[in-house]
């Protein structure tokens, strides 16, 4: 599987923790300062990366109230595109400076170009990689083209067949990058966690070889976390100060507390998936003790014989361990063994068993 570097820095790879993108898009409600706190808000809840999209409703649509550019369900039931966006886009003249603004934070910066003016824009900023929205995977000269430059791309996949997807990819590598990495998405504002089909995410890893991850606008942690579970290698969720600010995007987005939780939840699964691992582990070491074994449960005498009245499985676990109780009986004693000793081999008369296996007690 390929990984995907910026600045010569691993960011994404089959061994790496999840990458975890904070996705601002409409949230900052036409307010430079908004969008600079929403990054500094996004750095102290734990993403990696803090996102926007590179458009203008002239970019992405047309100016039209024809029947073609109305919006008649969902959240934003009644809108007209060319309008939609127009209260949702990030002003171009602003993105350097939210750049500049991430850089000194400490944060990942990352756009989703539109368009090929979105991309030229981007390169003049020196951006280091690129995310392809969903809508925008059917966009082949525009996937190519953003190929072209030579940046990892981030693809999403909500709606699109597998067809579709193989598309998309091998348009990328017809540019010579083999950066990508693919995001199962639902493209439902908001979506359910009905509807993810998680198992899909592992199949594009099977199929494609690529890490894969997930664009989720679901509500909660739900997704990301089980995403994890699964092998997501990247989490994207919509970001905002607070749902109460007016916008496009508020409602399918995170407050800063609940994307904190997201990130603390995200990497507990991590550390609860760990590596393949057999035997005790250091946190269950104390706890050995309590598994069984076997245990004299009546006075002895030399010479008695060993029967399930007087020997028995129980715990704790510093005897011989419960396989070897019906090697034992019928064996005697070779001293007095009091009424709770943990049997021992050196307790037999005839004290053997197979060499090789590895005795306890």
């Amino acid at each position: 599987m390929n990984s995907i570097k910026i600045k010569g820095r691993t960011i994404i790879s089959k061994d790496s923790p999840a990458y975890i993108i904070a996705e601002m898009s409409a949230n900052h409600a036409g307010s430079l300062q908004r969008a600079k706190d929403i990054i500094y808000a996004a750095k102290e809840a734990g993403a990696d990366c803090l996102k926007i999209q590179t458009y203008t409703p002239d970019t992405i649509t047309i100016d039209c109230d024809n029947q073609y550019f109305q919006i008649t369900s969902g959240t934003w039931n009644g809108e007209n595109l060319y309008q939609l966006y127009g209260k949702a886009y990030t002003p171009w003249e602003w993105q350097p400076e939210l750049k500049k603004e991430a850089g000194k934070v400490g944060i990942d910066f990352l756009s989703t170009p539109f368009d090929r003016t979105a991309v030229d824009f981007l390169e003049g900023m020196d951006l280091d990689f690129y995310k392809i929205a969903s809508f925008e995977l059917v966009d082949i000269p525009l996937i190519s083209y953003t190929a072209s430059k030579g940046k990892p791309i981030l693809l999403s996949t909500g709606m699109a067949t597998l067809e579709e997807i193989s598309e998309a990819v091998e348009a990328i590598h017809k540019m010579g990058n083999t950066q990508v990495a693919l995001l199962r998405c639902a493209s439902a504002y908001p979506a359910i966690t009905d509807g993810m089909n998680l198992r899909a995410m592992q199949d594009m890893e099977r199929v494609f070889g690529v890490p894969v991850g997930l664009s989720d606008h679901s509500q909660g942690s739900v997704g990301a976390v089980a995403a994890v579970a699964l092998g997501a290698k990247v989490i994207e969720k919509h970001f905002c100060l607070s749902r109460g600010i007016e916008n496009p995007d508020a409602s399918f987005s995170m407050e800063p507390q609940e994307f904190k939780q997201m990130v603390s939840d995200v990497r507990q699964a991590e550390r609860a998936i760990g590596t393949v691992c057999y035997g005790p582990s250091e946190q269950e070491m104390d706890s050995v003790v309590f598994r069984k074994s076997l245990f004299v449960v009546q006075d002895m005498e030399a010479g008695d014989i060993l029967t399930p009245e007087n020997l028995r499985p129980i715990r704790p676990g510093y005897g011989m361990k419960p396989k070897y109780y019906e090697e034992m009986l019928g064996k005697a004693v070779r001293q007095d063994v009091p009424k709770g000793t943990p049997l021992s081999l050196g307790m037999i008369a005839d004290g053997k068993i197979q060499e090789d296996e590895k005795l306890e007690g």
